[in-house]
């Protein structure tokens, strides 16, 4: 059993991981702007913007998995927003390391959650592969950003980024937002629809994220995105029959979308396939390889 360090453990993901990781004998402590004990879960207190953290948060700590980060999708990108967004897990991964270092401690592995949409807000049929590069526009610029933090860790542990796409969940997580209108009856794709959603089940995430503890030979980056592909239409289309719910209004034209959100419409109207080939040749086997099977748990729980 370990001992795990947190960061954004009171999340989507971190939420589900810590139960599923406490379930299975492991110690897990969290860092938080707020500490204190909660449900047998010490959260040590950080700033990252003063660049501070409680030194006691490393002590014996066997892993580290960062969560920890801004929401992308919660506000409008400005030049000031995109720089938070980066700041928030790049000046977040570089405090742990620094006081890492400082205090010759070295976990076993740093795992961190990265974007599906390093490769870039496009639409094509190309599926694209961890090597990769990068995309050149906002979306691709902030990942890069982000990855290039965390593979600082490389040369004082194990380093594994975990390239995550839309996460289905009962509760929380874009899901929820996508469904809203469907439950009224306004169902639609955006924009064309055509552009390619990658999804994960939230069960499914947290399992690539033990098992990345557990495999000494898992390093890099993966795509953990679900077997199945689909369109944005494909996704709204299944929401619907799932919820059975009509599905008949044409699509939000996609400069409506621009309009409200500006650049950040991109990830919403652009979207490319992922290959999970390097995921599954790790040995794992996705328990909701399936779209339609996938909405049907989760918004049966929700």
């Amino acid at each position: 059993m370990y001992t795990i360090l947190i960061t954004g453990g009171s999340g989507l993901i971190g939420t589900a991981l810590t139960k599923a990781l406490l379930a299975s004998g492991n110690s897990v402590r969290h860092m938080s702007r707020t500490p204190g004990t909660q449900n047998g879960v010490q959260a040590f207190a950080w700033d990252i913007g003063k660049g501070t953290m409680d030194p006691r948060a490393l002590e014996g700590v066997d892993h580290i998995i960062h969560l920890a980060g801004a929401g992308i999708a919660d506000e409008r990108w400005t030049a000031e927003r995109v720089q938070v967004l980066i700041d928030s897990r790049a000046l977040s991964a570089l405090l742990l390391l620094s006081r890492a270092k400082s205090a010759g401690i070295a976990p076993k592995s740093f795992i961190s959650a990265a974007g599906i949409n390093y490769y870039g807000a496009v639409t094509n049929e190309h599926r694209h592969t961890e090597t990769d590069p990068a995309g050149a526009d906002t979306i691709g610029r902030i990942s890069l950003e982000w990855e290039a933090a965390v593979d600082q860790w490389s040369s004082h542990c194990r380093v594994v980024k975990l390239r995550t796409p839309v996460v289905l969940a009962s509760e929380g997580g874009a899901l929820g937002k996508l469904a809203a209108p469907v439950k009224l009856g306004l169902g639609a794709a955006l924009g064309s629809g055509k552009q390619w959603m990658p999804w994960i089940h939230l069960h499914d995430l947290v399992r690539v994220y033990q098992q990345a503890l557990e495999r000494d030979d898992m390093r890099g980056a993966y795509n953990v995105n679900a077997p199945e592909d689909a369109t944005n239409a494909d996704v709204m289309r299944t929401v619907a029959r799932v919820l059975k719910r009509p599905f008949f209004l044409p699509p939000v034209p996609g400069f409506v979308l621009k309009l409200v959100l500006g650049d950040m419409a991109s990830i919403l109207l652009e979207g490319s396939r992922a290959s999970n080939a390097r995921l599954v040749k790790s040995g794992f086997a996705f328990a909701h390889p399936g779209l339609e099977g996938a909405l049907q748990d989760v918004l049966r729980r929700g």
